[in-house]
C-alpha cells in the first residue's frame, strides 16, 4: 500500500518560516504528482500547492502564493514545502497528497493517496 508521511510541523511565530517534508515509503513517488493542502478547523480541506512528477510545473493557491515553495527530490523519494513569512491564518493540518496524473492540480477530489498530515501553529 502506499504510503505517505509528513513532517516539520511546529508552533512558530508570525514572519517565522517552516519546511514541511513528505516522505513515500513502499513506492516511487517520481512517477507522481503531489499536492500540498492544509485544514482548519472548522474548514473545508484547500490545496495550496502542487508539483508535477519530475518538478516541471508547479501551481499555488493566491494565499501562499509569493510566500510558499514546493520543491521535491525524487532521489530521495521525497517532496517539500517551504513555508516563508508565516501568519496566524496559515495555522492549520497541512497534508501531502498523490496523484499518477502528471498535471497540475489543487483539488482535493483528485489526489488518491494521503498522509495523516503535520500540524502548523503561527501564534504569536
Amino acid at each position: 500500500q502506499l504510503q505517505l508521511v509528513e513532517s516539520g510541523g511546529d508552533s512558530v511565530q508570525p514572519g517565522g518560516s517552516l519546511r514541511l517534508s513528505c516522505q513515500a515509503s513502499r513506492f516511487t513517488l517520481e512517477y507522481y504528482s503531489v499536492g500540498w493542502f492544509r485544514q482548519a478547523p472548522g474548514t473545508e480541506r484547500e490545496g495550496i500547492a502542487c508539483i508535477t512528477r519530475r518538478g516541471g510545473r508547479t501551481s499555488y493557491a493566491d494565499s501562499v502564493k509569493g510566500r510558499f515553495t514546493v520543491s521535491r527530490d525524487n532521489a530521495k523519494n521525497t517532496v517539500h514545502l517551504q513555508m516563508n513569512n508565516l501568519k496566524p491564518e496559515d495555522t492549520a493540518i497541512y497534508y501531502c497528497a498523490a496523484r499518477s496524473i502528471d498535471y497540475v492540480s489543487l483539488s482535493v477530489s483528485e489526489y488518491g493517496y494521503w498522509g495523516q498530515g503535520t500540524q502548523v501553529t503561527v501564534s504569536s
